[in-house]
């Protein structure tokens, strides 16, 4: 008897086959129901979503005490949530919030977990990116910048790369929160970036992800902090990106939606994590062209003539040269079409993550969530806007999975905040 006939499966393959059970009998379901049934099935529950989202914001249960130290988290995930469904919350509640994250900003700089907390450079993100989404003077001015800059340089290694906290972590996800909330606030200058790209580098795996830290396994989230942090300090031509795609071009499988790791199981959330490197992706197509050609002479990325510099805004001083960066980025139209399924996501994430009810999920048989309703719907947007040849185009019907109402507010890749937030904070921060 052949050994392939005596081994049992494993764990892994009998949840893999168990996940596209439970995701292809929902499509077939939808095939199977009158249209008027499929109707319903195809229609983002925007009303049920926002109320879900607003409770959320007002109260929570106790089992939500274990994220004591993740409130800003919270914050970020329902309020960009309801942005991206094109709604805001009342006044009152936009007001307890600033109250809320201003109790939150240590003052030494940045913002821990909840009142009295230690400051974190990960509720410092969620908290810089809660406020922006709110918009509006009191909101943006509730940021003192002056000591965020301060407690970002603290966490500053002398590797090049960022601790989470006080004596934390280093991890590429710490150097993303670090230069996007730098980026954001237009503080972020040459002490903040040297060397962070090296730190990168060195997170790029053979598959071509990312890791966490060198010598770990490629993955989604890791992946889009790698990238989106060498957009922002100017260094993405530095990366092996033919490698990262081709890494990336796998990660869709056939439930439609994304796995964050080689052999992994399908998660909602990485619609956003994977599908936002895919967004980055299209706007960099010369440089991807050049190591392309590079590559078919038998050369290699690290032999482009631009990676010997450090920084493509070389020669200009203190932070003048990144205050742009976002803002130009979109700018660069995606001369690229979409490198993923985008009609595919968008129905994974229509059919498979959303409850009729209110709110999104990892996968089938999964409690709906905060964290998967935010990154849920944040992979819709990009999915949704992944052939708008700029950020200004609205998609074609075609684009968009189900009823055009089902259309989301653009976000900023690199930033993942809604796109008209973005431009009011960049006007904000640079006149102020």
């Amino acid at each position: 008897m052949a050994q392939s006939e005596t081994m049992s499966p494993t764990v892994t393959q009998r949840d893999q086959w168990m996940v596209e059970s439970q995701v292809f009998m929902i499509y077939e379901l939808l095939g199977s129901v009158p249209r008027s049934a499929q109707s319903v099935m195809l229609e983002l529950q925007r009303d049920n979503h926002i109320e879900f989202l607003t409770k959320g914001l007002k109260q929570l249960g106790p089992s939500f005490c274990v994220l004591d130290a993740n409130r800003p988290w919270l914050c970020y995930w329902i309020l960009h949530s309801i942005a991206l469904l094109g709604d805001s919350v009342d006044a009152e509640l936009e007001n307890n919030t600033i109250d809320f994250l201003s109790r939150c900003q240590d003052p030494n700089g940045g913002y821990a977990g909840g009142p009295g907390q230690m400051p974190h450079l990960a509720t410092t993100y969620a908290a810089i990116n809660s406020l922006i989404t709110l918009g509006g003077h009191g909101s943006l001015s509730s940021i003192n910048r002056g000591k965020v800059y301060a407690f970002l340089r603290q966490m500053k290694d002398p590797s090049g790369a960022f601790r989470m906290h006080d004596e934390g972590e280093m991890d590429v996800r710490a150097c993303y929160t670090a230069i996007s909330v730098a980026s954001v606030l237009n503080i972020l200058d040459d002490d903040l970036v040297k060397d962070v790209g090296n730190y990168i580098i060195s997170c790029q795996t053979y598959e071509g992800g990312f890791s966490g830290e060198p010598g770990s396994e490629a993955h989604g989230g890791y992946t889009f902090c790698g990238l989106a942090t060498m957009v922002l300090i100017g260094e993405v031509n530095r990366l092996d990106l033919t490698s990262l795609i081709d890494w990336m071009v796998f990660r869709q499988g056939v439930e439609c939606g994304f796995q964050g790791r080689t052999n992994k199981l399908v998660d909602g959330c990485y619609s956003f994590w994977q599908g936002g490197v895919f967004a980055l992706i299209q706007k960099l197509h010369s440089i991807i062209d050049e190591q392309l050609m590079l590559s078919d002479a038998g050369g290699s990325a690290a032999e482009s003539p631009q990676t010997a510099s450090t920084s493509s805004h070389s020669g200009q001083r203190g932070s003048a040269k990144f205050s742009n960066v976002g803002f130009n980025f979109l700018k660069e139209p995606a001369e690229m079409e979409p490198l993923f399924h985008s009609m595919a996501l968008q129905q994974y994430i229509i059919l498979c993550s959303q409850l009729q009810e209110g709110g999104f999920r990892d996968k089938p048989g999964k409690h709906r969530d905060y964290y998967h309703t935010c990154y849920c719907l944040s992979g819709l947007s990009v999915a949704q806007y992944s052939y708008s040849k700029d950020a200004d185009s609205p998609p074609l019907p075609k684009a968009v999975f189900g009823p055009y109402s089902n259309l989301l507010e653009p976000i900023h890749p690199l930033y993942n905040v809604i796109l008209d937030r973005y431009h009011e904070a960049h006007k904000f921060f640079s006149t102020s």
